[in-house]
């Protein structure tokens, strides 16, 4: 074949297997949707230092409801907020669900996203997996979901968002994601999520849009200057 030498795989092989690791993925870790692929396929980097915002979905250990009550909900919310001013980034929006969050975050003054991912979510494991407290769980976990070394699924997706259409785009897709999910009627219901923020201005457990120490545009606030 014109494509292979030497021994090695030709291309037309190579998109079969980068296909059938696709799908495989896409089984395995049961994501939201095909395109999450892109921040889990192998060899792919993530790109930070560009000024952009990033638009961040991280799961639950295979897809368990373990933020399945207002009170773990509560809870992830205030984390964030404890490592967005730790870090000093912003948070232009967010929705978190039973089993998977969404974050639109700028890039932190201190480190960079991967490493709020992981300070994040090490400090709620620790917090909502306690090694002697076990009960009470969220309906539909079962307990063996319970141990406290996996709460989040080992990756998360990112995706760099560089547009003032994107970052409204995803904003709407995170908000109206409880309503298309069934959780809620209206997306203002929903009080896990930076809705109420931009329709009503109200404070929540986390701030939004709150300046930085060190100054940062998102991409619509550099179009409006």
């Amino acid at each position: 074949m014109p494509w292979q030498a030497n021994g090695k795989h030709s291309k037309k092989t190579f998109a079969i297997d980068l296909v059938q690791s696709s799908w495989k993925l896409l089984l395995t870790e049961e994501l939201e949707s095909p395109s999450e692929l892109w921040g889990k396929l192998p060899g792919l980097k993530r790109f930070y230092g560009a000024n952009h915002l990033h638009y961040i979905t991280c799961s639950c250990y295979q897809r368990q409801p373990l933020l399945g009550t207002a009170r773990r909900r509560d809870a992830f919310l205030r984390v964030l907020e404890q490592v967005r001013q730790k870090y000093d980034f912003t948070v232009v929006g967010y929705v978190v669900m039973p089993e998977h969050v969404h974050l639109l975050i700028s890039e932190p003054a201190v480190g960079d996203p991967s490493v709020v991912m992981r300070v994040l979510k090490q400090s709620v494991a620790r917090r909502l997996l306690p090694r002697k407290r076990r009960r009470n769980l969220p309906p539909g976990l079962c307990a063996d979901a319970a141990s406290p070394r996996h709460f989040w699924q080992k990756r998360f997706y990112d995706f760099n968002v560089w547009s003032q259409r994107k970052e409204g785009e995803k904003l709407r897709y995170m908000h109206r994601n409880p309503v298309k999910r069934g959780l809620v009627p209206r997306p203002e219901l929903w009080r896990w999520s930076s809705f109420r923020s931009y329709a009503f201005a109200e404070p929540g457990l986390v701030c939004v849009n709150a300046p930085l120490r060190k100054r940062w545009l998102t991409p619509t606030q550099r179009k409006a200057r």
